[in-house]
């Protein structure tokens, strides 16, 4: 596809340079016409206009090929301005008219501006970011200071408050985890990490939604070690168990690691075929989480992205009614 790309470009670059000579080669043709006129008016000898004749259009084929030589380096030079014009538009190559040159200013004045627009959007983006970081550090206070009274209180909502407070926990951390998404740095850290103990940490989080919805738990642990970032790993795992506990009224949640494969399927709503290629569009809620009132459409897009930041495919398979299984393909993560 290159290659005829490049071919195509050629040609052009050609047709160009033959459309440019239109005029000096119709005025040779002209000025060669009136002299052969001339000649045979006056009977003189044809020699010398042959050789005239001659010598004229070799100096007309080396100019034109001298020219087209030029004009494709200047082709190849605007090729590399046009692939990277974001960076490179004020290293344009010298314009040889004016009009090339007004085209060029036109360039270096919106590229300017860009660059303007561009580092104050990244400025103003930083300040978006700070704010909501501190808002959620800071917020993490007073959860854990209702979390303490909660614990020593006798009150007969206080299993209740507690489960509201755990998802006001969960999200703050959604929405800290959706604006480190959309940073320019997301501060991978990838080590080796027991998948167990990730495994084992989630489970123990959302321990108390299992107890008070009596939902069983299936999981017989795994000894394998996998090559990733585990503050997005977590991120994962912590949103594929949420949304089973969210969406499981009663029955199992399974935590399954088979073959490469980490598995968390449940015995819940389901997700209907047609909701079930969107789900990982932002903002995407679904029918079952229009209907239940439970979805904020960023879950299972934060998982994506996750998933997708730390290369690791996932998949997911449904049926209304009976479940939903997610799948997060482990196989080069492993660590043998």
């Amino acid at each position: 596809m290159k290659n005829k790309h490049t071919h195509h470009r050629k040609n052009g670059i050609f047709l160009d340079c033959l459309r440019r000579y239109k005029l000096p080669a119709g005025l040779f043709l002209l000025n060669n016409l009136m002299n052969y006129a001339i000649f045979r008016l006056y009977g003189l000898d044809m020699e010398p206009f042959g050789y005239t004749f001659a010598v004229t259009l070799f100096f007309l084929i080396l100019s034109f090929l001298v020219s087209f030589v030029k004009e494709q380096r200047k082709a190849d030079k605007r090729l590399y301005s046009i692939e990277s014009i974001l960076t490179e538009w004020n290293r344009l190559p010298d314009g040889e008219t004016l009009a090339e040159q007004d085209y060029q200013q036109m360039i270096r004045t919106i590229g300017a501006e860009h660059e303007k627009l561009v580092s104050s959007f990244a400025a103003e983006r930083k300040k978006t970011e700070d704010f909501y970081t501190a808002w959620v550090h800071q917020i993490k206070t007073p959860i854990a200071v209702m979390k303490l009274r909660l614990g020593s209180s006798d009150h007969p909502d206080r299993n209740a408050l507690r489960e509201e407070l755990f998802r006001i926990e969960q999200y703050t951390d959604m929405v800290l985890a959706y604006q480190r998404l959309g940073s320019q740095s997301n501060d991978l850290l990838i080590q080796e990490y027991p998948l167990d103990e990730m495994i084992r940490e989630v489970i123990r989080k959302y321990a108390s939604g299992f107890i008070s919805k009596k939902l069983r738990l299936e999981y017989d642990g795994t000894d394998l070690l996998i090559l990733t970032d585990k503050k997005w790993f977590l991120c994962i795992l912590e949103q594929l168990i949420s949304n089973a506990l969210k969406y499981t009224p009663a029955g199992t949640v399974s935590i399954c690691v088979r073959e490469g494969i980490l598995s968390v399927s449940d015995t819940g709503i389901g997700i209907s075929p047609e909701d079930l290629p969107r789900i990982f569009e932002k903002g995407y809620t679904g029918m079952n989480g229009r209907l239940n009132d439970k979805s904020s459409g960023l879950g299972l897009y934060l998982c994506g992205e996750a998933a997708r930041l730390l290369n690791i495919p996932i998949t997911a398979k449904s049926t209304p009614g009976e479940g939903s299984c997610f799948s997060l393909q482990l196989s080069d993560k492993i660590v043998f």
